[in-house]
C-alpha cells in the first residue's frame, strides 16, 4: 500500500486520529474503495470527452448523430 497526503476539515481530522487503529483501517480501506471507483468515473469522462471532440472536428455534429439514431 501507497501513502498520500489529503486535506480535511479539521474536525475529520480529529476524529480520524482519535479512532481506533481498526476503525482507522476500515475508514482508509472505504476511502481507497472511492477513490478508484472516482477515478474510473474520471478516466472514463475524459475518455467520452476526447471521443466527442475528434468526432465533432471529424464534422459529427449533434444534428447529425441525432439524424443516425432516429433512422434506426
Amino acid at each position: 500500500m501507497e501513502t498520500i497526503e489529503l486535506q480535511v476539515d479539521a474536525d475529520v481530522a480529529r476524529t480520524f486520529q482519535s479512532a481506533q487503529p481498526e476503525q482507522q483501517q476500515k475508514v482508509q480501506a472505504l476511502m481507497s474503495q472511492w477513490l478508484k471507483r472516482a477515478m474510473a468515473v474520471t478516466q472514463l469522462q475524459a475518455t467520452m470527452d476526447s471521443l466527442s471532440d475528434e468526432a465533432e472536428a471529424n464534422g459529427l455534429t449533434p444534428e447529425i448523430l441525432q439524424s443516425i439514431l432516429d433512422d434506426e
